[in-house]
């Protein structure tokens, strides 16, 4: 077990990069090859033969290749893809926390660039970009017809210059043209509020290296203010892509007890089938020192809220999925986005690599959520939500070739109902003015909600 956990590595969650992604870093192993087959193969190449000798213009070989190889990989399903040197190089950046471009997770979709969430605190996030929008055009230039990693690099940049992204949004009779300026990402993963006596807030807007050291910083701080145990916790997974699986299993073990399942995979070979529990060799890398260990004893047994909504994917719906199979806590919002896979980095000799879909992630007692999500105990809508946004959010299911579930006919989630009386009302004019500021406004109303139940369950517990 400990020597394929050591293969659990790096994953960007980072501007432009594709759909928010779980990843495991590993060395190509060595294994048995598949026999290859011959009439194929010959059929390729008499086909880069006609290209070579017949095409408009020459080619080189290297960009059929590279072309053959990206069609290969970006036809399986929409995570797994050929990243060249450049691509590889910023993916091992990116968990860092910093980074470069517009801090949005993207996909692909009928051609078009898709947005799947804006990363909080970024130029995207402050443009008011939106789950769902459809990206069309960058600049002048139409993005039909261009391949995902064409449409990134075009959106990469150095900082402090401009992109023009012309954006197709549902309920919108014109497409919307929002100027956006490059910079370099920042992300503070880990926020936090005593937001009155006894409970606190903390939200967790991406997986990185050092959210778990941050997570438990934020609960002993939280701990400080209140002066002692808190009563009650909200965790906001709203909008958080995802990140890094193992910090996942730590941040989900700040609340569980000792060796309790987080999540398992199953893939075809060995090294895609782990089970991962609250134990440091599963949350740690190396040598780090276990941020777990002084935590406060009040955060394993605390009544807690989880807040998850269509643009909480991957590592955020493994914590969702663990703390409700184990019945640690509520789930409480919308339906999740369903990245239930996990992808394989494959480093090649030639300092490239490839993102391969190599397995199914499954909560504690055995439900995948792949193309699926995770269904909340209570579902709250958004209180600002109009006729017109409703059944905007984007999730896996969504997504052209998405891997199947594996367990059952997956069902597209249900969209949002909105009220009959209220069907036509736009009530964005409601929501507060957006402050960058503001750790959670007083005007979210899925927020208030949470405080609510978790003051019920502190009363249920005192009985």
């Amino acid at each position: 077990m400990s020597g394929k956990l050591k293969q659990i590595g790096l994953i960007t969650m980072g501007a432009l990069i594709g759909a928010a992604l779980t990843l495991n870093y590993s060395a190509i192993a060595e294994r048995e090859p598949e026999p290859l087959p011959i009439e194929d193969l010959r059929a390729f190449s008499e086909i880069f033969g006609k290209i070579k000798s017949d095409y408009v213009e020459p080619v080189e070989d290297k960009k059929l290749i590279t072309e053959a190889i990206n069609g290969m990989l970006s036809g399986l399903d929409p995570h797994s893809a050929y990243l060249d040197a450049e691509a590889f190089k910023e993916l091992q950046v990116g968990t860092q926390g910093e980074f470069g471009g517009l801090g949005i997770e993207v996909g692909m979709e009928d051609g078009f660039v898709k947005v799947v969430s804006p990363i909080e605190d970024t130029p995207a996030y402050r443009a008011g970009l939106k789950s769902g929008d459809l990206i069309i055009k960058l600049d002048d230039t139409p993005v039909k017809g261009m391949t995902l990693n064409e449409a990134v690099k075009r959106m990469r940049g150095k900082p402090n210059t401009d992109i023009v992204l012309t954006i197709l949004r549902k309920g919108d009779s014109k497409p919307l043209v929002i100027t956006l300026t490059r910079a370099v990402i920042k992300i503070k993963s880990v926020k936090h509020k005593l937001v009155e006596p006894g409970y606190g807030y903390v939200r967790v807007t991406q997986f990185q290296e050092h959210t778990g050291d941050n997570l438990v910083a934020a609960l002993k701080d939280l701990e400080a203010s209140n002066k002692g145990a808190l009563q009650g916790l909200v965790l906001d997974l709203r909008n958080d892509p995802g990140g890094l699986l193992n910090t996942a299993v730590g941040v989900a073990g700040a609340f569980l007890k000792p060796d309790q399942l987080v999540v398992y995979t199953e893939g075809r070979t060995e090294e895609a089938k782990m089970q991962l529990s609250v134990r440091r060799d599963h949350y740690l890398r190396g040598g780090e020192a276990d941020y777990l260990k002084n935590l406060p004893a009040w955060t394993r047994s605390v009544p807690m809220v989880v807040l998850v909504n269509g643009g909480s994917a991957s590592a955020s719906e493994i914590v969702a999925g663990a703390l409700q199979d184990h019945k640690r806590a509520l789930v409480v919002g919308t339906q999740s986005f369903g990245k239930g896979s996990v992808q394989t980095i494959l480093p090649l000799n030639n300092g490239t690599a490839i993102k391969l879909t190599t397995a199914r992630y499954f909560t504690p007692n055995g439900r995948s959520i792949q193309a699926k999500g995770i269904t909340p105990d209570i579902t709250v809508e958004e209180a600002t939500i109009s006729a017109n946004e409703a059944g905007m959010e984007l999730h896996e299911s969504d997504l052209e070739r998405h891997l199947a579930n594996g367990q059952e006919q997956t069902a597209k989630p249900e969209k949002p109902k909105t009220d009959k009386k209220d069907a036509g009302k736009d009530k964005s004019d409601k929501k507060a003015p957006f402050d960058p500021a503001e750790i959670v406004s007083k005007h979210d109303y899925q927020f208030n909600q949470a405080l609510i139940l978790l003051k019920g369950l502190h009363l249920l517990q005192q009985r």
